[in-house]
């Protein structure tokens, strides 16, 4: 018996640590959008807590061909949401690039991203409901979709974040079905430009927003990240510029979402002591 136990006993101590360390509440939703008429799925993981515990809240965009099932198939988000004491929001944003799109109906994403969504969010989670305890950051298209949708709304994105990230679409005018969202390149350049974060980086000069930007070294983007963060000095607008080894490879951003979770919940626990 006592050798029975003696195995039996470290197999219940890992599987009870393992299921602490796995307590956030995971919700898969369908969140109505008046402006497109239809519902988007939606994952939302909430740290365990009990009480009237509220939290901050994280938005994890998706990349190109991407959904809501996108980032928890690269890392453990239940375990980012626990760690950090995060609410961490996962929608389908489709290949929209998060913008409203001027020729589609269909595709009005910077007002679901920004507008409906965090109300919904906030009328059924135990959030504090305030753009200094919000952010929102993703990868590749969904790295350049958290930028701009956060320089359209520092109202309700006090933190803003990107991994990987498209940073100039301009760049890619033949890629990633970016046409059917904005129409021909050549026929439309000013409307490309308008949806860029590159050429609309002079927002962030009032903005008050704490941004964080990554890079993998090996990556297609590496150029136009680097780019983008020289502009940003230019514009003397502070930000956290990171490059490190890696491509666009889910290894990476594996690795550089913890990061950006540390920066964000840095970001939160100076308000949470202002208290």
């Amino acid at each position: 018996m006592r050798n029975i136990m003696k195995t039996i006993l470290p197999a219940l101590l890992i599987m009870l640590a393992v299921t602490a360390a796995h307590a956030a509440k995971v919700d898969t939703i369908n969140v109505y959008s008046q402006k497109m008429k239809r519902s988007l799925n939606t994952i939302v993981y909430t740290p365990d807590a009990t009480g009237s515990t509220k939290f901050p809240v994280v938005y994890l965009l998706h990349g190109y061909s991407g959904n809501s099932t996108t980032w928890p198939g690269i890392t453990d988000v239940a375990r980012l949401a626990d760690t950090y004491r995060t609410i961490i929001v996962c929608p389908d944003g489709q290949n929209s690039w998060y913008v409203d799109s001027p020729i589609d109906p269909s595709m009005q994403f910077e007002t679901f991203i920004s507008k409906e969504l965090p109300e919904y969010i906030d009328a059924h989670y135990p959030t504090y409901a305030r753009r200094e305890l919000r952010a929102i950051t993703g990868l590749s298209m969904g790295g350049h979709g958290a930028i701009w949708n956060g320089m359209q709304h520092p109202d309700v994105f006090g933190n803003i974040g990107s991994t990987s990230g498209c940073m100039d679409i301009c760049q890619y005018p033949n890629c990633w079905e970016m046409e059917k969202v904005l129409g021909n390149k050549f026929q439309n350049e000013s409307v490309w430009k308008a949806h860029s974060v590159y050429y609309s980086l002079d927002r962030l000069l009032t903005s008050r927003q704490n941004i964080i930007i990554d890079c993998g070294y090996s990556d297609f983007f590496y150029p136009v990240n680097l780019q983008t963060h020289k502009r940003l000095r230019e514009l003397n607008v502070k930000h956290d510029f990171y490059v490190r080894p890696g491509g666009h490879t889910g290894d990476y951003w594996r690795n550089s979402i913890d990061y950006q979770m540390m920066f964000f919940a840095k970001q939160f626990d100076k308000v949470l002591n202002e208290k």
